[in-house]
Formats: C-alpha cells, sequence, structure tokens
C-alpha cells in the first residue's frame, strides 16, 4: 500500500490512510520594541506571532483533522510545536564535533523520523503528514530537502490545506524550493531591519521594552528610590568585603523580590550588581561559545559610539562606573572562600583542624553526652576517630568557646585592616592606564592592517589572541585596583556590629570566617592538662 500513497494523496483520495499533523506556533523575528522585548538583547526578538493570519496550533489541528476525514483517511496524532521559529539558526555541536549553526526543530525531526518508520510515538500507524501549509511546514531550506526525502525515497506524502505545498511532484517540489528560498529571505531581511533599528536604539542609549529592571520604575528611566538604595547599600557592603550571600539573605529577610516576584538568590543578585545599566551605560547580549563543551553561555556587552567610549543610556543612573567596575572586578575573580553558603550546623565546621602531627583532618562537631552534665545542646568539636579512617581521634576542644574565640578573631582582623586602611594613602591614578592605551592602539593597528591586507589572516588571528589576552588581563588589574581605591575612601565594615546583628544568619558568620581565615588548628593537650580554648587555637589567615 505504501508505494501508491504518494499517488493517491496527490489525487485527494485518503481513504483508509492514517495521518499525523504538524501544528507550530511562530515565533518569527519581529521589528520594533514591545512588552517582550530586553534592552540588552542582540537587536533580534522572537515572539508568537498569533493573529492576523497565523492561526493557533489548535485551529490548525482542528483544520487538519477535518481535511483527512473529509477525505476518508483517519487522523491519529499531532506533533505539538509551540513557540518555535522555522527559521532562526543556533550554534549547535554537529556528529562530528565541529561546530555548525542550524534551525533547531527536534519536534519536526521527530516527526519526519516517525514517518519514515511509518509508527506515531504512541505505536499507530501513520501514513502521511499534513500541515496548514508550506510556511508552517518549514522555512529553511536544509529542512525542506529531509522533508522532500521523507516523499521521494520513503513514499510517505507530506501536504498542506492551502494549496501553497506540493512535494508529491517534480514540479510541486521545484515551486516548493523557491517559495522556501523566499520567506527564508524574507526572514532575513526582516532580521537586517529589526537589527539595524536595535543598533540605531542602542547608540542613542534608549531603553526598549521588557520586564522592569530591578531599581528603575516601569518606564525603565525613572530610579524607584527604595530599589535604588538598597542596591547602593549592597554595593558599599560588597566592596567593602561582605560575601555575596549576605545580601541575598537581607533583601530575602526585608521581603524584597525580584521584578517577577520571586526570592533572591546570588546568581540574581550578581546580574543585577554588575549590569552595565546600574552605572548608566547602555549594554546588549552576545553569546559565547565554549568549543569544547558546546555550550552557549550570555554575557552583556558595553555599546560604544565611534570613539570606542561607553554609550550612556537615557535613564538615572544608580552606581558610578568606577564603583560599578569594583563589583565586576569582585565577580570576575571567581569563586571565594566565603562567596557562597552551606548547609552546615555549626559555626567552625570545615575551618578548624586537627592540630596532631600528620593528621590536619577537619573536625567535626559532636553533642555532649549526658554523662558529661552539659547544658542543653552543648557541644564539642573533634578529630574523627582512627577507626573511621578520615582523623586520628586525638583532639577535642569545646564548641561554644571555640565560636566565641572565632568571632573575636575576625571582628579583630577587620579592626586591624580599617587601621592600615586609615594609614595608607592610595594614589589617585592606576599606574598602568598609559599600558593599557598602548594594548588598545596596537588592538586597533592590528585591525586596520588586516582589513587592508597587509598582513595574513594566520597572523592576524595570532596576534589578536595575544593583544586581547594582554588587554583582559590589564582591565582585570584595573578593576581589582579600582576595588581596594574605593573601599579604601569608605568606611570600613564595622565587623563588631555587623557579627553582633540580631538578624544575622549563621551562613553569614560563616562567610565572613572563610573570607577572613583559611583554618583554624586545634593543638592537642596531654592527658590530665588543662589549656585555655584561647592558646590552643592557632589562626590561618585567609589572603
Amino acid at each position: 500500500m505504501s508505494d501508491d500513497l504518494v499517488t493517491r494523496a496527490h489525487w485527494g483520495n485518503l481513504e483508509g490512510q492514517r495521518w499525523a499533523g504538524l501544528a507550530r506556533l511562530s515565533t518569527e523575528e519581529l521589528e520594533g520594541g514591545g512588552p517582550d522585548a530586553d534592552e540588552a538583547s542582540s537587536g533580534r526578538r522572537f515572539v508568537p506571532m498569533t493573529g492576523r493570519d497565523i492561526k493557533s496550533t489548535e485551529e490548525q489541528e482542528k483544520d487538519g483533522r477535518q481535511f483527512v476525514e473529509s477525505r476518508g483517511g483517519r487522523y491519529v496524532h499531532t506533533y505539538m510545536e509551540p513557540d518555535t521559529s522555522a527559521w532562526k539558526r543556533r550554534r549547535v555541536r554537529l556528529p562530528d564535533g565541529s561546530t555548525g549553526y542550524r534551525v533547531v526543530r527536534p519536534v519536526f525531526e521527530g516527526a519526519l523520523e516517525d514517518l519514515k518508520r511509518g509508527t506515531t510515538p504512541d505505536g499507530e500507524r501513520v501514513d502521511g503528514l499534513i500541515v496548514y501549509d508550506i510556511d508552517r511546514l518549514t522555512r529553511d531550506p536544509r529542512h525542506l530537502e529531509d522533508a522532500i526525502e521523507v516523499v521521494e525515497h520513503h513514499r510517505r506524502p507530506i501536504i498542506d490545506i492551502t494549496g501553497t505545498l506540493d512535494l508529491l511532484t517534480d514540479n510541486g517540489r521545484a515551486m516548493a524550493r523557491v517559495l522556501v528560498a523566499m520567506a527564508n529571505k524574507q526572514s532575513a531581511d526582516t532580521s537586517r531591519r529589526v537589527r539595524r533599528k536595535h543598533q540605531a536604539l542602542q547608540q542613542a542609549g534608549i531603553p526598549v521594552g521588557g520586564q522592569r529592571p530591578f531599581g528603575w520604575q516601569e518606564d525603565r528611566r525613572t530610579l524607584d528610590s527604595a530599589e535604588a538604595g538598597l542596591i547602593r547599600k549592597a554595593a558599599r557592603r560588597l566592596i567593602k568585603g561582605a560575601p555575596w550571600h549576605a545580601v541575598v539573605a537581607e533583601w530575602n529577610r526585608m521581603g524584597i523580590t525580584t521584578p517577577r516576584g520571586k526570592p533572591w538568590d546570588s546568581r540574581n543578585v550578581q546580574r543585577v550588581m554588575t549590569s552595565p545599566r546600574v552605572c548608566g551605560y547602555r549594554a546588549h547580549s552576545v553569546m559565547d561559545l565554549n568549543e569544547e563543551t558546546g555550550r552557549e553561555t550570555r554575557r552583556e556587552v558595553i555599546v560604544r559610539d565611534e570613539q570606542g567610549d561607553p554609550v550612556r543610556g537615557k535613564w538615572e543612573r544608580i552606581l558610578k562606573p568606577a564603583e560599578w567596575q569594583a563589583l565586576c572586578a569582585i565577580l570576575e575573580a571567581g569563586p571565594k572562600r566565603g562567596a557562597g553558603h552551606n548547609a552546615r550546623t555549626h559555626l567552625a565546621t570545615g575551618t578548624l583542624r586537627c592540630g596532631k602531627d600528620e593528621c590536619g583532618a577537619p573536625l567535626r562537631a559532636l553533642k555532649a553526652s549526658p554523662s558529661q552534665k552539659k547544658p542543653e545542646g552543648y557541644f564539642f568539636y573533634a578529630c574523627a576517630a582512627k577507626t573511621t579512617g578520615r582523623g586520628c581521634g586525638g583532639v577535642r576542644i569545646p564548641g561554644p568557646e571555640t565560636d566565641e574565640l572565632i568571632g573575636k578573631l575576625v571582628i579583630a582582623k577587620y579592626e586591624e585592616e580599617a587601621a592600615e586602611r586609615e594609614a595608607t594613602t592610595t594614589p589617585q591614578a592606576w599606574p598602568k592606564e598609559a599600558e593599557l592605551v598602548n594594548v588598545r592602539e596596537d588592538l586597533a593597528d592590528l585591525k586596520q592592517a588586516r582589513r587592508q591586507r597587509q598582513i595574513s589572516a594566520e597572523r592576524y588571528y595570532a596576534d589578536l589572541a595575544e593583544y586581547e589576552a594582554e588587554e583582559r588581563q590589564l582591565i582585570g588589574e584595573r578593576n581589582a585596583w579600582q576595588r581596594k581605591t574605593i573601599a579604601a575612601r569608605g568606611k570600613p565594615v564595622d565587623m563588631a556590629k555587623e557579627w553582633n546583628r540580631k538578624d544575622i544568619t549563621l551562613a553569614e558568620r560563616r562567610a565572613y570566617i572563610e573570607r577572613t581565615l583559611t583554618a583554624v588548628v586545634v593543638l592537642p593537650v596531654g592527658s590530665g592538662r588543662r589549656v585555655p580554648v584561647r592558646d590552643r587555637l592557632v589562626p590561618v589567615w585567609a589572603d
């Protein structure tokens, strides 16, 4: 029967056949801003196209069912493809390990594979596939050829309702190739116009629609005084050494939510605090590909004018550029001790280390036994027994007294650094600024030489990598210097006040410990000896 399926479909005879439908909701590229646009976007906005002449997936399914049943066939399955573009290409890892750009439509590709086998995902027999029109099938020539292969070589018909798609004859397939090529060009033209418009908006520093950014009102230009105040306060704390989690915990305790009404986490706080928007710079997003993993990551890049200067946005800024750069330097430095939080329930767990020779194992918290007649909740820090293979079992120290002394060590360290800061005069100019300017001039000269074909592509890319690596290193050094400069100008953290806050969490205290101390070594004592706890603790300060 399968040999004449294509012929019978060509004549409109579907009697006794089983058909599936493909219903796709377009997300083609639209021009202009709107409620779903993002000012940091790359200039492309893909949103569902409903209304006008675009039918919903439910309408497409209904029309396909009626079409098949009116010609004697049976409609057995629908491949729903919501929020999918038939044109937009994404960077993907190909089977041979290389990188390519493809239109990613797993539902469409799965439908073609099922059609080749003649079976739906539910195990039903399927003889053909129906779509509303050629636009619902594809706008990508590569996908069109995949569909033609199913019809021509596997003899499974693919038809449409409106009559714009004919893959059943040689002439129809030739015309389908022309129509898809024109549709592809139409999408490309729209993309070009949208990109050009967004580039103009970026250069003018004009914000576009989208989710209200935290710190501003709905117009995206006027500051929300309460939220802006929170950002300024958080920036001061972070620059002075507070961990990101401390800000997260404080905002969540206060009932502050994201613009979407959700609780804060470290990633969201970092995104807000390091966005160029907070210091008034216009930005857009770019995608970076990890060649080893094939994964893409999005990052924000400052929009620059023809002179290479940052474009100022048409909104009120919250932080000064130097403060923003200092926050970026904190984030770029990578994970640090005390930058996160964990589920440990005792203050010094993970920080205390056994001081016996050739041990050095971390101490764990142990609840005091009833025979020791200690107060309720009293505990010790102890090295695990030899039998566990995780320690020597030769060191134990009272828990509450140890926690109290570690808190005093942290406070004393912060007070010492505050005194040093007051006694140090920080230079007002970064000493390597001229070096950074020279590297950027070398980069510009290199690009100009390549444009004029004065150097080979091989030489260009080799030198480009070297100059860019040097530029990144210098920028990192400058950001770190600015962070120290700003911290020196401001009032140091009052750690005694911070440590004894009523609402401070255990995780926050642990974060301050880990930022201050690499470890605290607990010295052993001989049998029957009594040594004060303070004489048994040897701090190892963090760099």
